[in-house]
């Protein structure tokens, strides 16, 4: 795994190993970030279910000003903290030690407005990004402008809307897919 653009560009990142990980690929990755372009300069971007980080460190390299990593994996988080440290990154990256509806709690309690927030929760969780949706579509956690992304399997049906966000884009590469959700207008 790589950084794909920005300032880390062509770094090396560390992989799962034996951790029990599905690391978005390069090319998603690169897809992604293609798509969401220099809006993630001086965002607030939080990467749920970081896994490796790849994602939250890919905002990063590209001039987020603050990057939230959530992941309940002790194992996972302690090598999302090896990335960070491999960048010499101190500034402007929090890594949270748990579960990612319990992260965005204590995000949303702050008061913040987050720009970005992407989720990939295991396939085989599928439940977990509508938990994830209908917290958000909930709170106030989500900035005006701002776009929840979740990566999921192909197969896996999100609903179009909400209450507050609503689909706006679905990219499908692979097996996997992208949705893209925000506030709707009459929200």
């Amino acid at each position: 795994m790589r950084v794909i653009a920005g300032k880390f560009r062509s770094r090396r990142l560390k992989g799962p190993k034996s951790l029990r990980l599905r690391p978005t690929s390069d090319r998603l990755r690169e897809t992604l970030f293609n798509i969401l372009g220099p809006a993630v300069e001086g965002s607030l971007f939080v990467d749920l279910f970081a896994g490796t980080g790849a994602i939250g460190i890919e905002a990063l390299s590209r001039g987020a000003r603050e990057v939230f990593f959530a992941e309940s994996h002790p194992a996972s988080a302690r090598l999302i903290r090896e990335n960070l440290l491999a960048l010499d990154v101190s500034e402007g990256a929090s890594v949270m030690e748990h579960n990612s509806l319990r992260a965005l709690g204590i995000l949303a309690s702050r008061h913040l407005l987050a720009d970005f927030i992407f989720l990939d929760p295991p396939y085989a969780e599928s439940d977990e990004h509508l938990r994830i949706l209908e917290f958000l579509d909930a709170s106030h956690f989500v900035a005006p402008y701002g776009l929840v992304i979740v990566e999921h399997h192909h197969k896996t049906i999100l609903p179009e809307r909400l209450d507050r966000l609503e689909r706006v884009r679905l990219l499908e590469q692979g097996d996997a897919s992208l949705s893209f959700y925000r506030l709707a207008a009459a929200a």
